[in-house]
């Protein structure tokens, strides 16, 4: 049955959740589920907005049955081809085989490599800040590539100042009956989410996103529609900063993540004698071991606050699994601008700091502490004075109030 939403007079939500997916992208880890959106305009012609994942077809196309009232849909634009988004897109066609598809020449190009309709036929092929109208409503379509696919563009409708923003300002989490993010507590409930979402999702390509931030400032707009999470009609400027911060690798607060990974608990212990030292000095801390913390919650925390401590043991004369995994992850998604510190252990070898080390060095102006401290085995009495050194340095630049 049918369960659709107005976002206006005009728009409606036609979108659906999905609580059963396990894996975002086989990858992330959704425990509270996803939204897929899909707008849908009433006007002298109508237009749908994006279509939805394969796995929730079935309600999707009841929306939008029932919230065409009749009607024939005119008119399909399609920001971004990623299968979320548009593997119903056969299905529609098949519905509705007049639709006429909105899109640009990549996502076309895409188009072919995904289904075997028509596309040449079917297609309208706009560019960058050309126009386009449905009656009362004109809309400017603003191309914006790697967020986060080569092909993806953002509409902008100049009658109801709604911004459709493809995969930007989108969150992990099902909608649960809302619609809009001023209908639950977002700051509380969901902003993890949307920082985990747009950290590993989005994360790699904060040159572009702050290239199309630049676009969108110049629009008066009064909503974001993303294809993922809640719609936003109530304090735009605010979730606008914290992707400046974000695609500009500014960290949003002060504070140490200590990433550690411990076969017998002797690094974790370390782990822990650090955050104890620096808590005596004020500091937020926040800890993660990387064998049980899914990659993505860690890399999120690391885009969130100012610093970060390694510690992982010597593994097969490498880095532990599990580090190295979430390593990897981090240098791949972009993280700069932070400071850094090291702790290795090693019973027989002492060669994941010099790793780990090197592992950072991939990233930009990521300052790591010449601090490191090396244990051989299990943390000893005195060693504590190296840890002390280790809190010092990571303490320098921070306030009691920080």
């Amino acid at each position: 049955m049918y369960c659709f939403r107005k976002v206006t007079d005009d728009l409606y939500w036609v979108g659906a959740n999905d609580r059963r997916l396990a894996m975002f992208e086989g990858v992330y880890s959704v425990p509270r589920g996803v939204s897929y959106n899909s707008y849908l305009l009433h006007d002298e012609k109508t237009v749908l907005f994006d279509t939805v994942d394969a796995a929730v077809a079935e309600v999707f196309f009841e929306n939008v049955e029932k919230a065409l009232d009749g009607r024939h849909l005119d008119y399909l634009i399609v920001h971004h081809m990623e299968p979320d988004h548009s593997a119903t897109l056969t299905g529609l066609v098949r519905r509705y085989p007049d639709v006429k598809i909105v899109c640009n020449q990549k996502t076309a190009g895409m188009m072919k490599q995904f289904f075997s309709f028509d596309v040449d036929s079917m297609t309208q092929i706009v560019k960058e800040g050309e126009t386009f109208c449905s009656g009362k409503h004109t809309m400017t379509f603003l191309n914006a590539p790697m967020v986060h696919w080569p092909e993806v563009m953002m509409t902008y409708d100049e009658t109801n100042k709604a911004l459709f923003t493809a995969d930007a300002f989108g969150t992990f989490g099902a909608l649960n009956g809302a619609l809009f993010a001023d209908e639950v507590d977002f700051e509380r409930d969901y902003l993890d989410e949307a920082r985990r979402y747009y950290a590993n999702i989005v994360g790699k390509y904060g040159t572009q996103v702050l290239t199309v931030l630049k676009k969108v400032s110049s629009k008066d707009v009064a909503f974001l529609c993303p294809l993922h999470g809640f719609v936003w009609r109530e304090k735009l400027d605010w979730y606008v900063d914290k992707y400046m911060h974000w695609a500009s690798y500014k960290p949003e607060k002060k504070g140490v993540v200590i990433a550690y990974a411990s076969v017998y608990h002797h690094t974790e212990n370390a782990a822990e004698c650090l955050a104890v030292r620096l808590r005596e000095k004020g500091i937020p801390t926040v800890m993660f071991d990387v064998s049980v913390t899914p990659a993505s919650e860690v890399v999120a925390a690391v885009f969130e606050y100012s610093h970060l401590v390694l510690a992982s043991t010597t593994y097969n004369a490498g880095i532990f699994v599990q580090m190295e995994n979430f390593l990897s992850d981090l240098v791949a998604h972009n993280i700069q601008n932070r400071t850094a510190a090291v702790i290795e252990n090693g019973s027989w070898a002492l060669s994941s700091g010099k790793l780990m080390k090197e592992q950072l060095g991939k990233c930009k102006n990521v300052t790591v502490l010449e601090e490191t401290l090396s244990i051989k085995s299990a943390l000893k009495e005195e060693q504590l004075v190296q840890l002390d050194a280790m809190a010092e340095a990571l303490a320098a630049g921070f306030t009691a109030a920080e």
